[in-house]
């Protein structure tokens, strides 16, 4: 049945389509049928079922561009931790190794259903603790039983034992993905945190080449990264089809190279700036000067926030007050929506599919309470989604035309049976570290 959501604000972000202070979103199934002013003459709209979303802004659903989904259940075990050294260690070098396939399983599906919670209907799961094929098929199994446009971006450990599967064992992935759930490789900028093996160049971009999937490379910091950029530069590796993770203290040269290119960028506002990476200012102005467009990402909950608000709201202070006097201008709350949403779709190679409410493209939105609170009175739908809104005023989430959340709570999840796992998980992976 088309369903019909009525009488709300509703910001699409296409931008020939732009806002509508009311109006409705149609849709059909899994597709955006139409946006207009008034849709209950539309032909499709004859037997639908209508949602008033008078007082509510609807919206398209956030693309978080890069998220290490499986250590979910150790979230804020280091919240303040100092460095990307401190950081690796611990997380990297001392838990990882304790994970099970099941332990995947159990971080990967909390992290997508509290992104879902949130707002957040597209993940790209950075999954860099494959130790095995089981432990990659436990993470995408994580992904798609919850019903979120999961993309799995697939690496191998850092530091441990694990089988040497990846990354031939992508093909097998990529034969068999289940749901809504898309496949990447994964990789670093550079040897210096793991070794050759793990470092994006020829090969690898072999491997995706050979696969026809997207690459998306994380730990892309300062001179070492820049000057990787500018080899990759000369072999022919950049592109949209890339995406380069954080991208903070990198050369004119290298940033010369991603324009001419159009490769994109994922930026971790929070990251960056909480934790100390490289020079702790997110990139953006960088960014935006080389002529591209940004996605947001979460990066790791062990220390971090778990929400896009965040995200949206650290990059805007950041950059605005980086501008204040200076040649540079100032971003807008609109800006940081679209990197929240159809830039970040585009940067993962989602921009045909989700990322906005155009007609044709698949069910990925939001309804917003507008008239909470902390959000009343709506006066500026845009303003209110950045600076007003939080994850309690989410009440209604949308992926593929499935509503996956409903009157602010999760459909078809048991919080209780969720937490017990998530607690014995969490505890198995401790005594297995030594904690």
């Amino acid at each position: 049945m088309p369903t019909l959501f009525t009488g709300g604000a509703v910001v699409t972000m296409d931008p020939e389509l732009g806002d509508l202070p009311r109006g409705d979103v149609l849709i059909s199934g899994a597709t955006i049928t139409a946006v207009g002013p008034d849709l209950r003459d539309h032909p499709d709209a004859a037997d639908a079922t209508v949602v008033d979303t008078t007082g509510r802004i609807v919206a398209p659903g956030f693309v978080d561009t890069h998220r290490h989904a499986w250590q979910a259940q150790m979230r804020r075990t280091i919240p303040d931790v100092g460095d990307l050294g401190a950081y690796v260690s611990s997380t990297l070098g001392r838990i990882a190794p304790a994970y099970t396939a099941h332990d995947m399983y159990v971080g990967t599906r909390l992290a997508a259903l509290t992104a879902l919670d949130v707002g957040i209907t597209t993940m790209l799961d950075f999954s860099h603790n494959s130790r095995t094929a089981a432990h990659s098929d436990s993470a995408i199994r994580g992904l798609a039983e919850t019903g979120i446009r999961g993309v799995h971006a697939s690496m191998g450990p850092h530091f441990g034992t694990w089988d040497r599967q990846w990354p031939a064992d992508l093909a097998r992935l990529r034969s068999a993905l289940p749901g809504l759930v898309t496949l990447r490789l994964a990789t670093l900028a550079t040897a210096e945190l793991a070794g050759p093996a793990l470092a994006y160049g020829p090969d690898l971009a072999a491997v995706a080449r050979d696969l026809d999937i997207d690459v998306s490379v994380d730990a892309v910091f300062g001179e070492a990264s820049s000057a990787a950029i500018l080899g990759w530069e000369q072999r022919g590796l950049l592109g949209p089809g890339l995406s380069l993770i954080h991208a903070t203290g990198l050369t004119p040269d290298a940033w010369r190279a991603i324009g001419a290119t159009g490769t994109a960028i994922s930026l971790a506002p929070s990251s960056d700036t909480q934790i100390g990476l490289e020079t702790a200012i997110p990139a953006i102005d960088e960014v935006l000067g080389a002529g591209v467009r940004p996605g947001l990402s979460i990066d790791v909950e062990v220390a971090l926030a778990s929400d896009m608000f965040t995200q949206m709201r650290v990059l805007l202070a950041v950059q605005r007050m980086r501008a204040v006097g200076s040649p540079t201008s100032r971003i807008t709350t609109r800006d940081v929506l679209g990197f929240a949403t159809l830039d970040g779709a585009r940067s993962i190679g989602l921009g045909s599919v989700t990322g906005s409410l155009t007609p044709g493209k698949q069910a990925d939105l939001l309804v917003v309470e507008a008239e909470a609170v902390n959000t009343m009175p709506l006066n500026d739908p845009i303003g209110t989604l950045v600076l007003g809104a939080d994850p309690r005023n989410i009440s209604t989430v949308l992926v593929a035309g499935r509503t996956l959340k409903s009157d602010g709570h999760l459909n078809g999840v048991d919080l209780d049976e969720l937490r017990r796992e998530v607690t014995a998980s969490r505890d198995a992976v401790l005594r297995a570290a030594g904690s």
